[in-house]
C-alpha cells in the first residue's frame, strides 16, 4: 500500500507536532506503507520558510530531502496528467498545491493524509 502526505503531515510527522493524529501517525509508521511526498509540499515548504511563516532548523534545501531520506519516504514526481487532472476538480479548495495533491492522489489511487476537511469533500479515500 501507498499513502500520500499533505504538507501538513510531513512536517508535523517530522517535527514530531502532537497535532498529527494517531491514525496518520500509524500509517506513517506502518513498515508495509510507501509513505510518498509530492515537489509541490517541497515547493510549498520552501515559499513558506522563505517568506518567514516556517521557520526550519537547518536550510530548506538540505532540510526537506534529509528528513525524507531519514524517514524513508519516496518522491511522487509530479506529471503532466497530475496536473491536468486539476482542471476536473470540482473547485472546493482553490488551494493550488492541494488541488495538486488532490489530483495526484486521484491519478494514482492513494489516500493522501491530510487533516484538510476540505480535502475530504473529494472523491478521494483521507486517512487522518
Amino acid at each position: 500500500m501507498r499513502v500520500l502526505l499533505d504538507t501538513h503531515a510531513f512536517l508535523w510527522w517530522v517535527l514530531e507536532d502532537p497535532r498529527l493524529s494517531s491514525v496518520a501517525r500509524e500509517a506513517i509508521a506502518d513498515p508495509d506503507i510507501d509513505v510518498l511526498v509530492s515537489p509541490v509540499s517541497g515547493w510549498e515548504i520552501a515559499i513558506k520558510a522563505a517568506d518567514g511563516r516556517l521557520d526550519l532548523p537547518e536550510p530548506v534545501q538540505t532540510y526537506v530531502p534529509s528528513r525524507m531520506s531519514a524517514n524513508d519516504f519516496y518522491e511522487l514526481p509530479i506529471t503532466v496528467d497530475h496536473c491536468l487532472r486539476t482542471a476536473d476538480l470540482p473547485v472546493i479548495h482553490r488551494d493550488p498545491f492541494d488541488r495538486l495533491l488532490i489530483a495526484q492522489a486521484l491519478a494514482e489511487d492513494i489516500p493522501l493524509v491530510t487533516n484538510d476537511p476540505a480535502i475530504s469533500r473529494y472523491d478521494i479515500e483521507t486517512i487522518w
